[in-house]
């Protein structure tokens, strides 16, 4: 068992590092590690990846939160609805067979991966990682400098929350690669605001769906504790030499990383 903690911690300090060089988005990898290499099935790895990311995910909210980027009432009203969501998604998780779960989670990380390739395409095109915005429901008030809410935009960030927390009860997942693009979409924040708002609802989502998990009794906090230690201590280790590494080729590099992980892991469903 010992051996397997160890395992688990350093599994957990390679998401951390990830998460640290690549940004939000980067823990949907937790669960296909926890798979290959700790032999979990999809339903026990989902909740431990959450504990990791959401934890991981927190000291980058704290940071962003010192520093006055994170628009903490979106992120409080987009995490109160996905907390309220993920025991649904946690209850569905517990219905569903693990192969047709493995294949559902192999596609979000297809789709998330892809998301993340074409933001480091627009950045090495010289172009905005925000891409073409449209009008948004969701604008700054250049007075106060807070989002201005109107019904249009409680409804987009509603519909944020319920998804993002219905994919962290299902499938494990932060939900970065769902919040990022909406806040892209649905405000005219800047991306360094929308990355640490982002952080902010993963770790509360994630909080939310770990609490659940833990009341239904399928937290191995045995495993769930050393892997969730070793991620932010990678993170906090990687952090420094995110200005020296971090950027788009490495932003590719894990996309085509994760399709990888998801062949693989779709493979391992249908293969056995």
């Amino acid at each position: 068992m010992i051996e397997q903690q160890l395992l688990g911690a350093g599994l957990g300090a390679i998401i951390g590092a990830v998460l640290a060089l690549t940004g939000a988005g980067g823990g949907i990898l937790a669960v296909p590690l926890l798979v290959f290499g700790l032999g979990l099935s999809m339903v026990e790895a989902a909740p431990i990846g959450l504990l990791a990311v959401g934890l991981a995910a927190a000291v980058g909210a704290l940071l962003g939160l010192r520093q006055g980027l994170v628009r903490y009432r979106a992120a409080l009203f987009i995490a109160l609805i996905g907390i309220a969501c993920a025991p649904l998604g946690l209850m569905l998780a517990h219905q569903l067979p693990n192969t047709p779960l493995a294949l559902v989670f192999a596609a979000v990380l297809v789709y998330a991966c892809r998301r993340i390739w074409r933001k480091a395409a627009r950045e090495l095109r010289g172009q905005s990682p925000c891409g073409e915005r449209q009008i948004m429901p969701c604008v700054l008030n250049p007075l106060q400098g807070r989002l201005r809410w109107t019904l249009p935009c409680a409804r987009a960030l509603a519909f944020t929350g319920m998804l993002s927390g219905l994919l962290s009860g299902l499938l494990g997942v932060g939900g970065g690669f769902v919040i990022i693009p909406a806040l892209n979409r649905y405000t005219n924040l800047d991306m360094k605001s929308i990355v640490a708002t982002s952080l902010a609802v993963i770790a509360l989502v994630s909080t939310g769906s770990v609490v659940s998990a833990s009341v239904a009794g399928v937290m191995h906090w045995w495993v769930g504790a050393p892997f969730a230690v070793g991620a932010v201590l990678g993170l906090l280790l990687a952090r420094p030499l995110a200005s020296k590494l971090a950027g788009p080729r490495l932003q590719q590099l894990f996309a085509v990383a994760g399709c990888c992980a998801a062949v693989l892991l779709a493979s391992k469903a249908l293969l056995g």
